[in-house]
């Protein structure tokens, strides 16, 4: 009997934030927990940012961009970052609300999906420097100086 054939690993890149707790060593922990999934590896990560919330109210986020290298299917590879999410505490009260740990998959290899559970890539990527910053440190490629151009308003700042 043969197991499920092997796919090609692809890259993705996953944006980390979190607010509520120790927000620095959540996203650290998270880093570690997405190279602990199966038939993944972190290949990259950026340097940690910290950036004001979207909406007023709750402390600063600390932001980063992980690149991995995948065999996982890209609904697989959210699932695991919500159990990830979910094992940090992660509840979900209201749009923005502070957090102990959010992921998001940004970018699945070159591909596009736009699915009732998920859209790549991630469609407010291009909106938020705390994402777009980190990735670009990582991936320059993955991201064009008018998307920076745009965001330069947006307060944020590396912290390590």
């Amino acid at each position: 009997m043969q197991g499920a054939p092997q796919r090609e690993p692809v890259s993705a890149w996953i944006g980390l934030g979190a607010n509520l707790g120790d927000a620095r060593q959540a996203v650290l922990d998270a880093m570690d927990a997405i190279g602990a999934v199966p038939g993944t590896a972190v290949t990259q990560r950026s340097s940690l940012y910290r950036s004001a919330p979207l909406e007023a109210g709750g402390p600063d986020y600390i932001n980063a961009v992980v690149e991995v290298r995948t065999a996982l299917t890209a609904p697989e590879l959210l699932a695991q970052l919500q159990r990830i999410e979910q094992g940090a505490g992660r509840t979900r009260p209201y749009r923005n609300a502070p957090r102990t740990l959010d992921l998001d998959l940004l970018l699945f290899g070159a591909g596009s999906i736009a699915s009732a559970r998920l859209t790549v890539p991630h469609p407010r990527l291009q909106e938020r420097a705390f994402v777009l910053l980190p990735l670009a440190e990582i991936a320059p490629q993955a991201v064009p100086a008018e998307a920076l151009a745009a965001v330069t308003s947006q307060v944020i700042a590396r912290v390590t």
